[in-house]
């Protein structure tokens, strides 16, 4: 197996070699060498050609990995999850979001017209053509950063939309080969759906520790509130018109049991009542003191939740820059402000879907085979993690050496990926190449100036 990266970056990738067989391992380890060390576009053909990886193996043997090989994704993020829980509390805190993976051409298998957040506004929606994932993390917080928390990604599956007889224009069309991969009503599950499978997955994984799940509005419908295991807690955001009921009354009456009680103003109701008094406090959100006013409510959104008991927060910004928002918690021990600031912590995942585009390539594989396209992607993700933990161990003694010099940036406070990962690739270089005993001090000298410049590539 060709050693591309540091020495001490290999502990990582051993942990994970029961996740696969002999060959397909050998294949992830040059795989992951490969992508971590290769710069600008990283189609597989360009990971392949950056690294030589056709002098260890045929280039067909990579393209196979993703495709034939036998190793099953789940295996492997339970196997990450197991190199996390050192750095976890006892109390998990994980995140559930989805991302748009775009693509272009007509033999991407499992593309769609998907919703485009980032270039969406209120008024007008935009979509793109790709890949949706759904994206389980854990939220963690490391040793050499303890006050920022990092998303972790663990288990992902991939969205795909109902299949349909959408057939392309002209009399007798065939059916567009743009919806290849569709999935048949019985494959079919929402994303809500596909995020409660991963929940009750990393749930039976810590059958007695408390998982808490952060997730936006989507994740917040009785897909997922009314089917959560025991130690699972769920923190999210509620509509500002929900239907909200008080707990149905102890005693009981001829007839049926009720299962609500009386209906209860909704958070929108709650928010215009004039003669409502709200708490005002400060609270730690995205990192910041925000100054913000409160009220809460423990009631019953039957609609989502059913017969769950919610703790119900109104917030209002008291500058009405930002309009009036509703979030809420399973858990009732908790207090309005920790429901904040622990919806707050999401965030990272957000944060992680940049990096991993921006500095890893997640948008730019083009998998044409079912297998495939379901596997490259979340691969990617486990290459984030690993950088991570691997700066978590040993990575950050180097984080001085790595630095660049940028005197026209110096508000920068905290870590960032792209620090971390440039990190482990001069920690790469200077291995292989200034701890060769035959290389004499002149040439260690003309080298020295490339390795600084390559610093800054990406």
């Amino acid at each position: 197996m060709p050693d591309l990266l540091v020495r001490s970056f290999a502990p990582l990738l051993l942990a994970l070699q029961p996740c696969f067989t002999r060959p397909s391992f050998s294949s992830f380890w040059a795989l992951a060498g490969a992508w971590i060390l290769c710069s600008g576009r990283r189609s597989l053909t360009h990971i392949i050609q950056s690294a030589q990886l056709t002098r260890f193996k045929h280039y067909c043997s990579f393209h196979r990995f993703f495709s034939q090989a036998r190793w099953n994704l789940d295996q492997l993020g339970q196997a990450v999850f197991q190199l996390l829980l050192p750095f976890c509390d006892p109390e998990l805190l994980a995140a559930v979001d989805d991302t748009l993976a775009r693509k272009s051409g007509r033999y991407i298998w499992g593309a769609g017209m998907h919703h485009d957040p980032l270039r969406s506004t209120q008024k007008r929606p935009f979509f793109a053509f790709g890949h949706n994932f759904v994206v389980f993390s854990l939220q963690v917080a490391l040793p050499f950063a303890p006050n920022k928390f990092w998303a972790f990604p663990i288990l992902v599956r991939m969205y795909r939309k109902r299949q349909t007889a959408q057939r392309a224009p002209g009399k007798g069309g065939k059916l567009e080969r743009k919806q290849t991969g569709q999935a048949t009503p019985k494959q079919y599950r929402t994303r809500p759906e596909l995020a409660l499978q991963m929940i009750q997955i990393v749930a039976s994984w810590i059958p007695q520790r408390t998982l808490r799940v952060l997730g936006d509005s989507e994740y917040a419908g009785q897909s997922i509130s009314r089917h959560l295991p025991a130690n699972v807690k769920l923190i999210s955001r509620m509509n500002m018109k929900a239907a909200l009921y008080a707990p149905a009354p102890k005693i009981v009456t001829r007839g049926r049991r009720r299962k609500k009680g009386n209906r209860l103003p909704s958070p929108l109701q709650i928010a215009q009542n004039k003669k409502a008094e709200w708490i005002k406090t400060t609270v730690t959100l995205y990192g910041k003191q925000v100054k913000l006013w409160y009220q809460t409510i423990d009631a019953l959104w039957y609609p989502s939740a059913g017969q769950q008991l919610l703790r119900i927060v109104v917030v209002r910004d008291p500058s009405r820059r930002r309009r009036d928002d509703c979030f809420f918690s399973t858990d009732l021990t908790l207090a309005p402000t920790q429901i904040l600031e622990f919806f707050a912590r999401r965030w990272p995942l957000e944060v992680c879907f940049h990096d991993v585009k921006q500095f890893l390539g997640f948008e730019d594989p083009q998998n044409r085979v079912a297998k495939a396209t379901t596997r490259t992607a979340p691969l990617i993700f486990f290459i984030y993690d690993l950088v991570l933990l691997w700066h978590a161990q040993c990575g950050h003694r180097l984080a001085e050496q790595s630095a660049l010099d940028r005197p026209w940036y110096r508000q920068k406070a905290e870590v960032s990926f792209e620090d971390v990962l440039r990190t482990l690739r001069y920690a790469t270089w200077q291995e292989r190449i200034f701890d060769d005993p035959a290389l004499d001090a002149h040439t260690r000298k003309l080298l020295q100036p490339f390795v600084e410049w390559a610093k800054a590539v990406t």
